[in-house]
């Protein structure tokens, strides 16, 4: 019967694990100087070795020769183990034994001693899945078990193991095993095998596992089987449906040439071939995490999983971008992925989404234009495409607004004809705000944006301060204004005409400055709406 590639090259001693060297190196240490604990929590993603290296753990504790780093693999022992039916060596699935009355058969079980082996080795696999009830009728146990038995836990999920558990086992992490260990092993089984594979189709099937040793072999499996003793990147790319790197760089060109409608090309050509939107999105998410990665280091890195001909790819690609344009892109596509996964129409969700990336990359930082004005250069424009047109400017409007008529509707009673000034007496007169009205009658006032200054002698401070005069003022004027009052002793008013003279001339010199001038010059729409004189 055919044996899956998975099964047949699993590693059988410590010297064959590939990517966990702090796990085999304690655990070798840990036997040759009999120290053997009686608790292990395994605790990693899937398809890193936790359940083999805890075989390979009761292969060195119940070898002829053993304990021993090195068990002999031709002992019935190391053989019924490999096999998986070894009597000493039980192995629960917590899955599906993962109630009350499990444990209760396993507590039970660990009282009798090794029928014919020196340890009795416990492998629990999925260990987070049982019950919090189950859990306690083991924790005796497992705290103080006979001097025979050991327990092995295996679980992808450690934050679901109780702490009272934990805190009476050693736990190790399994990482993801790096890209190059994966294809340097799956080169090896080809090898074996009598595969031809192209380096550049073992990559994909190394990113295809993501680490996971298991998902990568899986995937060789599955190549093999469709396609032979000859395998080609392009074919297992389409077998495994991920997208090459010519795909997702057609988005990165069109990002280049600020080109919208060759976005809303490549989602018709997604569509129209079958392709799922949602893995595309994921894909490119990678993709520009890569470009960045490859602009950020400037050569070939174990942080990217790609050859090396696809790394310098992508170091070709992400040059033509900034660092903060491609962390944009980035956030930008994780976001448009998540949105994907509850939208009920994915492909207006990636057209907007790939359309925004456009537009994202038309942004220029403000430090930029504030460099270029700082220098005396006119700011380019944002890029567009050429056919994009001008805005035309609104027709002119003739009459008041809405909002101007209304003001006026509101203000009439209260504004009669002629200076804010003496507008303000004659609404202060009409609510009866006699001594108001004299300390209005008695100071000069400076209107400015927002702002309107009462300029008086100190005795009349206190009637201006008067609520009456701040709703007189917002009457008039139709909107919310601050009052400012400022007194002295004795202090007469300035004249008005100087008063006035001071704030045109502070105006003009505010408009003669040359920034200002080349701030003007780069925002044409822009207006002046008010100054403030800093000398003052």
């Amino acid at each position: 019967m055919y044996q899956v590639i998975a099964r047949k090259y699993r590693p059988q001693t410590f010297s064959e694990l590939i990517g966990q060297e702090h796990v085999r190196t304690t655990l070798e240490n840990a036997i040759a100087q009999n120290r053997i604990a009686h608790g292990y929590i395994f605790a990693g993603q899937r398809g890193t070795g936790k359940t083999t290296v805890a075989r390979i753990l009761a292969r060195c504790l119940n070898c002829v020769k053993g304990p021993t780093a090195t068990p002999c693999g031709e002992c019935s022992s190391c053989l019924e183990i490999a096999q998986g039916n070894a009597p000493d060596v039980i192995e629960i699935d917590a899955a599906s034994n993962r109630g009350i009355n499990e444990m209760r058969e396993l507590r039970e079980n660990v009282r009798y001693h090794p029928s014919r082996d020196r340890y009795k080795v416990f492998i629990i696999d999925e260990a987070h899945q049982i019950t919090s009830e189950a859990f306690n009728a083991l924790l005796k146990t497992l705290e103080e078990p006979p001097e025979w038995a050991v327990f092995v836990l295996c679980t992808t999920e450690a934050h679901k193991i109780p702490t009272t558990i934990a805190s009476r086992c050693q736990q190790f992490s399994y990482r993801s095993v790096e890209f190059g260990q994966l294809v340097e092993r799956m080169e090896w089984i080809c090898g074996q095998e009598g595969i031809e594979a192209e380096a550049e189709a073992l990559a994909v099937l190394a990113q295809s596992g993501e680490g996971s040793v298991r998902d990568s072999l899986s995937a060789l499996d599955q190549a093999i089987a469709c396609y032979g003793t000859h395998l080609k990147a392009e074919d297992v790319r389409t077998l495994l449906g991920m997208f090459s790197l010519e795909s997702l760089g057609a988005v990165a060109q069109a990002l280049a040439q600020s080109d919208p409608s060759r976005m809303l090309e490549i989602v018709a050509e997604l569509e129209s071939n079958g392709r799922n939107l949602q893995h595309f999105c994921r894909e490119l998410s990678r993709y520009f995490r890569n470009l960045l990665v490859a602009k950020i280091t400037g050569r070939a890195t174990r942080l990217i999983a790609a050859s090396p001909a696809e790394q310098e790819a992508m170091r070709t690609a992400g040059a033509q971008f900034s660092e903060e344009d491609l962390t944009r892109y980035l956030q930008l596509s994780i976001e448009l992925f998540s949105q994907l996964q509850y939208s009920l129409q994915p492909r207006l969700h990636l057209e907007l989404g790939l359309v925004r990336l456009v537009h994202a990359g038309r942004i220029r930082p403000i430090e930029e234009l504030l460099k270029e004005l700082k220098s005396g250069a006119a700011p380019a424009p944002a890029s567009a495409p050429a056919a994009a047109k001008a805005p035309q400017a609104p027709p002119p409007r003739s009459g008041p607004s809405p909002f101007e008529a209304d003001r006026a509707r509101k203000t009439a009673p209260a504004a009669a004809t002629g200076s804010l000034k003496e507008r303000l007496e004659a609404a202060l007169a009409q609510v009866g705000a006699k001594f108001s009205v004299d300390a209005v009658e008695h100071s000069e006032l400076v209107e400015t944006p927002g702002q309107v200054e009462f300029i008086a002698a100190r005795e009349f401070g206190i009637a201006l301060r008067d609520a009456n005069v701040a709703k007189a003022l917002q009457a008039i004027l139709g909107r919310p204004v601050k009052v400012k009052i400022t007194t002295g002793e004795g202090a007469a008013p300035a004249p008005k005409h100087e008063t006035e003279q001071n704030s045109d001339a502070a105006r003009e010199r505010a408009l003669s400055n040359p920034d200002v001038q080349r701030f003007q010059k780069a925002f044409p729409e822009a207006r002046v709406s008010g100054f403030r004189d800093l000398k003052e």
